[in-house]
């Protein structure tokens, strides 16, 4: 076997296994000429005009998406950020919904919550006084953000 191996080192050793003697043409055909019945060359004429289009499209794709864009800017940021505040909000939830599933957080949670809601009213909601405080940190809060100032 080493023999074997030692004689083949380089590829002028390979003996040639290819068929040398040519095919004999079918009668009544030209040289190029398909050898495919009509109604599969249709076909097959019908998949290139397809490929042909499919290629054109792809290659015109990245012009044709900046031409939407800049036409529907305002509808697809739109679009888009509707899309992201549904995914947020379920992933939200996700996490929500494993938080509850962790024992003694979610009461512990709720208690805070509930602790929390009781000291807001008692501190701002019981009296007039305190409703027209926290209505000026509503309106200065709000003229912090929208940088708007009101006499």
């Amino acid at each position: 076997m080493d023999a074997n191996v030692q004689q083949l080192q380089s590829f002028d050793d390979v003996p040639d296994t290819t068929i040398t003697t040519p095919v004999a043409a079918i009668e009544g055909t030209k040289p190029n000429q398909s050898l495919l019945p009509p109604s599969a060359a249709k076909s097959q004429e019908k998949w290139q005009d397809i490929g042909e289009q499919v290629s054109q499209f792809l290659a015109d794709l990245p012009d044709n998406l900046g031409k939407f864009f800049n036409q529907y800017q305002q509808l697809t940021v739109t679009i888009v950020l509707i899309a992201a505040t549904i995914v947020t909000g379920k992933v939200v939830l996700a996490i929500l919904d494993a938080i509850n599933d962790i024992p003694l957080l979610y009461p512990i949670f709720e208690l805070i919550g509930i602790s929390y809601t009781t000291w807001f009213v008692f501190r701002y909601l019981l009296k007039g006084s305190t409703r027209q405080e926290l209505a000026e940190q509503i309106q200065s809060i709000k003229n912090d953000i929208l940088g708007t100032q009101d006499s």
